[in-house]
């Protein structure tokens, strides 16, 4: 049970400003890549780019130690996060 709680940690290095800042610009590239750039503005960004950093940490945990990867890995995590969010909000509006 220790593990488990060890691997889908979401604490990192960055704090909770960082997940603002990462997220935010994870979020706007994530919305860049999948085309949904004009119905979403700033808060949205934000909102994604967050919520895929914790998703991104969740599935890239079974492979990588996401707690204690930096900046540069936080924000991959969270773009690849978001990328898979809106990726699923596309099917699910279909």
């Amino acid at each position: 049970m220790e593990i488990l709680a060890e691997r889908s940690t979401t604490t990192t290095s960055v704090g909770i400003i960082g997940y603002i800042i990462i997220g935010g610009l994870a979020g706007w590239l994530a919305s860049k890549f999948m085309g949904t750039d004009k119905q979403m503005g700033i808060v949205l960004n934000v909102i994604v780019g967050v919520i895929g950093a914790f998703l991104g940490g969740f599935l890239l945990s079974f492979a990588f130690d996401t707690a204690s990867g930096g900046w540069f890995f936080t924000f991959l995590t969270a773009l690849i996060g978001s990328v898979i969010l809106l990726y699923i909000v596309k099917l699910v509006k279909r």
